[in-house]
């Protein structure tokens, strides 16, 4: 092998065999003598410009790529680069990198991008013959020597078919070649994709770490939020508890105002007679609806302060405790009306014994009504139903519409009670039903005046529909 320490370059395949006329090497010998130094001549052609890394090669024949070489020698460059001429060129080899067996081998030129440029013709080292001198010999030598003559022809033969197989190989190295250069352009602009994609990396580091400082900042930002939240939190709780206290105070009160509605209703439909004063305490009914009103109104204005509470708590605070001073002085104005309407509740209940005093002599007319009307079906029972369907036995019940409620039906009709159809009032509406309607049918008509919670199961009048959205978002608060 070469001295040098570096190694030469090569590649894979070879080029056409135009390249091979680039470089021409000139008094190559058949063979050369062992143990001695090896001159090769050769030319640059004009088609050739040669570089600083191109080299001259000792090949075994056969070699299939550039990598196979046996030893190398740098190529020297010539004063003129650019020269237009032809440059004669010479390298020396040194015995001791030379081959020391008899194969056949040729000198190449590769250039520095590891291309074939020119090859000799091939040589042998081996030891010089007596040629040139005439011998006289015997048959035997002259058959021998015919002999090795057909084998030479052989051997000659052998070696053509080896030139046209290489031939065949450089052709398809040559292919392969091609699709190795396309490979190295993808490789390359690979590698400038690859650049780019570094470049783009690192800038997206840079961003990274400005994000994660963004985020740190965030986070704290947010941990002062998220404290100052929890003491709003905390502040609105309390408000709440408030607000629930005084919403549940309103309800008792509420309820308490709707059993005196009733009891009123009861006591209005007790005595026909008692019109004048049923009318003044649908007045005072109507007064009530007024306050109610009023009452729906200032809830309207606490759902606005909980709208409000959403924008600032500081606001929601004073609008509550605004909403709560009206809801004191509204309950104080309440709690007067149902001590005038308890003290109204006393008046009636007087009136209401007297009333049941004449009902007692009324209840001795009636009770012979009954047996009239007994001893009259006994004769035509068309008469009993003119009779049930007149209204003459009205005032039997003790002068009342629809009978005394609170007087019990068996003490009031007597033997035949049964006979007449009794009646049904709605509370809510006042709508009258008559006493064999069905009772889910009763109910379900009393139950449509109604809203009833979901979660806590309490009943609202329709009529009330502010305070029961109220009562909902009492408990959507919980």
């Amino acid at each position: 092998m070469d001295e040098t320490a570096d190694e030469p370059p090569t590649s894979a395949v070879l080029l056409d065999n135009c390249h091979f006329s680039q470089v021409i090497f000139n008094n190559v010998e058949k063979f050369y003598v062992p143990g001695g130094d090896v001159t090769c001549y050769y030319t640059l052609t004009q088609n050739i410009i040669p570089r600083r890394k191109d080299w001259v090669g000792i090949f075994r024949v056969g070699w299939k790529t550039t990598r196979e070489y046996y030893t190398f020698m740098w190529a020297p460059l010539p004063n003129d680069v650019h020269s237009d001429t032809a440059v004669q060129q010479q390298i020396q080899f040194k015995a001791y990198y030379l081959p020391k067996d008899d194969e056949y081998y040729q000198f190449c030129y590769i250039d520095q991008d590891g291309v074939v440029r020119g090859a000799s013709v091939p040589f042998q080292f081996r030891a010089e013959t007596e040629d040139d001198i005439l011998v006289v010999t015997t048959q035997g030598e002259v058959e021998e020597i015919e002999l090795q003559n057909k084998n030479l022809r052989k051997e000659n033969k052998e070696l053509k078919a080896s030139c046209a197989s290489l031939q065949k190989q450089n052709m398809d190295l040559q292919e392969d070649l091609k699709k190795t250069q396309e490979l190295q352009n993808s490789l390359e602009s690979l590698r400038s994709n690859t650049e780019t994609l570094e470049l783009e990396l690192n800038s997206l580091k840079k961003e990274n770490k400005h994000l994660k400082e963004l985020d740190d900042c965030r986070e704290a930002e947010l941990h002062q939020l998220k404290e100052q939240l929890q003491n709003v939190t905390s502040d609105k709780e309390r408000l709440e508890t408030r607000l629930k206290t005084a919403l549940d105070h309103m309800d008792q009160l509420q309820s308490q105002v709707l059993s005196y509605e009733k009891e009123v209703e009861n006591l209005s439909h007790t005595d026909h007679d008692k019109t004048e004063q049923l009318e003044s305490l649908k007045e005072e009914n109507r007064q009530l609806r007024m306050t109610r009103t009023q009452q729906k109104e200032q809830n309207k204005e606490l759902e606005h302060c909980k709208e409000n509470l959403k924008g600032s708590e500081a606001k929601l605070s004073l609008c509550l405790s605004h909403c709560l001073q009206n809801e004191q002085q509204q309950n104080h104005d309440l709690m007067k009306e149902l001590e005038e309407q308890k003290h109204l509740f006393q008046i009636l209940q007087a009136k209401k014994n007297e009333a049941d005093e004449e009902n007692q002599k009324l209840r001795k007319e009636n009770d012979g009504l009954l047996r009239h009307l007994s001893q009259a079906r006994e004769f035509s029972p068309f008469s009993v139903v003119s009779q049930a369907q007149a209204p003459i036995p009205a005032p039997g019940v003790g002068g009342l519409l629809f009978g005394n409620p609170y007087c019990a039906t068996g003490t009031n009709l007597g033997a035949g009670a049964a006979d007449i159809p009794s009646l049904r009032k709605c509370p809510m509406c006042n709508e009258v039903f008559p006493e064999d309607i069905e009772t889910s049918q009763y109910e379900a008509h009393v139950q449509s005046h109604l809203l009833e919670c979901s979660l806590c199961n309490e009943t609202f009048e329709k009529s009330n529909k502010q305070v029961f959205e109220d009562h909902i978002f009492c408990h959507g608060l919980e």
